[in-house]
């Protein structure tokens, strides 16, 4: 089951500032690309990294805090998320406090579920959908090589899909090169420049 949320916030349209939303398969790459880009625009106040909050153990290749699922759900019924959505077994979400940079101005680039991305476009004025994806066979190298069991199967995990009506991208990143290449892609696109030379 997937379950995904974006709380509805008295501010429609929610801007002037940018939500980059950073979609696409399991192994595809994207917190490596995030985690190169934001090293990249670590100088720049005006670029936002959230933490993601995941019922699960936090990874050491993600920058996301892991909370209970109780907690989750107490932060889901008092409000306290931007979106929320379910996928693989966990929850995961992006805190309210994003309305306010985007509010202020600000791009924020998260890592999110294609599920989210529909309603992201309703309440966001300036939402920028980013798909990263890579080869099969290098999509199924990635996760065996990640083996986070507490994931779910491997055949399952590939075999996801989502409706690509709802989902679908501005930019489209093949990751199958350097990932300092196509970081460099993936800044190119926050910082509103071109991005596919």
């Amino acid at each position: 089951m997937t379950d995904a949320s974006v709380v509805a916030d008295r501010r429609a349209g929610i801007g002037p500032g940018r939500l980059i939303l950073v979609v696409g398969p399991s192994g595809a790459g994207k917190d490596t690309l995030l985690g190169f880009a934001k090293a990249a625009c670590g100088d720049d106040r005006d670029v936002v990294f959230p933490r993601r909050l995941i019922t699960r153990q936090a990874s050491a290749s993600e920058d996301n805090e892991e909370v209970s699922a109780e907690s989750f759900q107490r932060a889901v019924a008092a409000g306290d998320y931007a979106m929320h959505w379910e996928a693989h077994g966990h929850r995961y979400a992006l805190s309210r406090s994003i309305n306010d940079d985007i509010g202020a101005g600000r791009t924020v680039i998260a890592n999110v579920s294609r599920t989210v991305i529909a309603a992201a476009r309703r309440n966001y004025a300036n939402a920028v959908v980013v798909l990263v994806t890579a080869p099969p066979d290098v999509l199924a190298a990635r996760l065996a090589m990640r083996a986070r069991s507490s994931d779910g199967l491997l055949e399952r995990r590939l075999a996801r899909t989502v409706d690509e009506g709802t989902s679908t991208p501005d930019f489209t990143i093949v990751n199958s090169g350097t990932a300092d290449y196509h970081a460099r892609q993936l800044v190119r696109i926050i910082k509103g420049e071109r991005w596919d030379d």
